[in-house]
């Protein structure tokens, strides 16, 4: 049987962060919730060895959570496998075509959601993560077709 944290089924996201004037990175998320309504924030886990730390650590100017769909499983392991800190993940996207401006930041296409977020701050570091808190500028919905944690198990994506 698997261990308990890796029973879950929640969605599976992409943080865009923005690391220079003119340039982004996309990490994958699964520890992402919602913690308040009003106003809307969420809760999401960075792993403290990331690019997506970094940038969010040196106050990116674009912060966007994207809701991945089962179109996205392809890109899993390009950006929850591969560094950004050694690997070039906006040139890949933007040569593939796989990537589009909303409200002027690069967003992944074939997303079941986007959130436009406003950090709010850093509220607890651990050994390898640490939890950011965010807020909710702005949001578009496009479909109910939802990539899972466990659709990444069936697909031997991971675990």
């Amino acid at each position: 049987m698997k261990r308990p944290w890796n029973r879950t089924n929640s969605n599976v996201y992409s943080l865009m962060t923005s690391c220079e004037k003119a340039s982004y990175n996309m990490n994958i998320c699964t520890y992402v919730s919602v913690v308040n309504i009003k106003p809307k924030i969420y809760l999401i886990s960075i792993d403290k060895s990331t690019l997506t730390f970094k940038n969010l650590t040196n106050n990116p100017v674009s912060i966007v959570l994207q809701s991945l769909s089962f179109k996205n499983i392809k890109l899993v392991k390009l950006l929850g496998k591969k560094s950004g800190f050694t690997y070039n993940k906006q040139k890949t996207l933007e040569n593939r075509k796989l990537t589009s401006l909303w409200k002027g930041h690069n967003v992944l296409n074939d997303c079941s959601f986007l959130l436009e977020l406003h950090k709010l701050k850093k509220i607890h570091e651990m050994h390898d993560h640490c939890i950011f808190t965010f807020e909710i500028k702005s949001f578009k919905n496009f479909s109910h077709d939802f990539l899972s944690f466990q659709s990444l198990i069936e697909n031997n994506i991971i675990l």
